[in-house]
Protein backbone atom coordinates (compact mmCIF):
# COMPACT_ATOMS: atom_id res chain seq x y z
CA UNK A 1 0.00 0.00 0.00
CA UNK A 2 1.33 3.41 -0.92
CA UNK A 3 2.37 5.53 2.06
CA UNK A 4 0.57 8.62 0.74
CA UNK A 5 -2.71 6.72 0.52
CA UNK A 6 -2.45 5.63 4.14
CA UNK A 7 -1.38 9.12 5.19
CA UNK A 8 -4.33 10.63 3.32
CA UNK A 9 -6.83 8.35 5.03
CA UNK A 10 -5.21 8.93 8.41
CA UNK A 11 -5.10 12.70 7.90
CA UNK A 12 -8.80 12.83 7.05
CA UNK A 13 -9.64 10.77 10.12
CA UNK A 14 -9.25 13.86 12.30
CA UNK A 15 -12.44 15.99 12.37
CA UNK A 16 -10.58 19.31 12.36
CA UNK A 17 -8.38 18.31 9.43
CA UNK A 18 -11.45 17.05 7.60
CA UNK A 19 -13.17 20.42 8.19
CA UNK A 20 -10.10 22.24 6.83
CA UNK A 21 -10.01 19.89 3.84
CA UNK A 22 -13.71 20.49 3.12
CA UNK A 23 -13.25 24.26 3.28
CA UNK A 24 -10.31 24.07 0.89
CA UNK A 25 -12.46 22.02 -1.49
CA UNK A 26 -14.66 25.13 -1.81
CA UNK A 27 -11.73 27.42 -2.66
CA UNK A 28 -8.10 28.19 -1.73
CA UNK A 29 -7.66 29.92 1.63
CA UNK A 30 -4.98 31.37 3.87
CA UNK A 31 -4.28 30.06 7.38
CA UNK A 32 -5.82 33.11 9.03
CA UNK A 33 -9.04 32.74 7.08
CA UNK A 34 -9.31 29.07 8.04
CA UNK A 35 -8.59 29.84 11.69
CA UNK A 36 -11.34 32.48 11.73
CA UNK A 37 -13.85 29.85 10.59
CA UNK A 38 -12.83 27.12 13.03
CA UNK A 39 -12.78 26.78 16.83
CA UNK A 40 -8.99 26.24 16.87
CA UNK A 41 -6.02 28.58 17.01
CA UNK A 42 -4.03 29.73 14.03
CA UNK A 43 -0.98 27.65 15.09
CA UNK A 44 -3.25 24.59 15.37
CA UNK A 45 -4.58 25.19 11.84
CA UNK A 46 -0.98 25.46 10.63
CA UNK A 47 -0.15 22.11 12.22
CA UNK A 48 -3.20 20.47 10.64
CA UNK A 49 -2.24 21.93 7.26
CA UNK A 50 1.26 20.52 7.69
CA UNK A 51 -0.20 17.03 8.15
CA UNK A 52 -2.50 17.47 5.13
CA UNK A 53 0.45 18.68 3.06
CA UNK A 54 2.61 15.71 4.12
CA UNK A 55 -0.28 13.44 3.10
CA UNK A 56 -0.27 15.18 -0.30
CA UNK A 57 -3.87 16.34 0.11
CA UNK A 58 -3.04 20.08 -0.03
CA UNK A 59 -0.42 22.33 -1.56
CA UNK A 60 0.53 25.88 -0.67
CA UNK A 61 1.91 28.94 -2.42
CA UNK A 62 3.11 32.34 -1.32
CA UNK A 63 0.88 35.32 -1.96
CA UNK A 64 2.67 38.32 -0.51
CA UNK A 65 3.31 37.53 3.14
CA UNK A 66 0.62 34.85 3.33
CA UNK A 67 0.58 31.15 2.46
CA UNK A 68 -2.50 30.15 0.53
CA UNK A 69 -3.54 26.50 0.63
CA UNK A 70 -5.55 24.52 -1.87
CA UNK A 71 -6.30 20.87 -2.55
CA UNK A 72 -3.60 18.88 -4.32
CA UNK A 73 -5.23 17.29 -7.39
CA UNK A 74 -2.44 14.72 -7.81
CA UNK A 75 -2.68 13.49 -4.23
CA UNK A 76 -6.46 13.40 -4.42
CA UNK A 77 -6.32 11.41 -7.65
CA UNK A 78 -4.07 8.86 -6.00
CA UNK A 79 -6.36 8.56 -2.97
CA UNK A 80 -9.40 8.28 -5.21
CA UNK A 81 -7.73 5.54 -7.24
CA UNK A 82 -7.10 3.62 -4.04
CA UNK A 83 -10.74 3.97 -2.96
CA UNK A 84 -12.01 3.16 -6.46
CA UNK A 85 -10.18 -0.17 -6.22
CA UNK A 86 -12.41 -1.15 -3.29
CA UNK A 87 -15.50 0.12 -5.07
CA UNK A 88 -14.62 -2.00 -8.12
CA UNK A 89 -14.13 -5.05 -5.89
CA UNK A 90 -17.48 -4.47 -4.19
CA UNK A 91 -19.27 -4.13 -7.54
CA UNK A 92 -17.62 -7.29 -8.86
CA UNK A 93 -18.68 -9.17 -5.73
CA UNK A 94 -22.23 -7.88 -6.05
CA UNK A 95 -22.33 -8.89 -9.72
CA UNK A 96 -21.06 -12.38 -8.89
CA UNK A 97 -23.68 -12.77 -6.15
CA UNK A 98 -26.51 -11.62 -8.43
CA UNK A 99 -25.40 -13.84 -11.30
CA UNK A 100 -24.88 -16.86 -9.06
CA UNK A 101 -27.37 -19.57 -9.96
CA UNK A 102 -28.67 -21.18 -6.73
CA UNK A 103 -29.36 -24.42 -8.64
CA UNK A 104 -25.61 -24.80 -9.25
CA UNK A 105 -24.84 -25.04 -5.55
CA UNK A 106 -27.15 -28.03 -4.95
Amino acid sequence: MNTYRVAGLTALGDPTRRAIFERLAERPRAVGELAAELPVSRPAVSQHLKVLKQARLVTDRSVGTRRVYQLDPDGLAELRGYLDHFWDQALAGFKAAVEHDPKESK
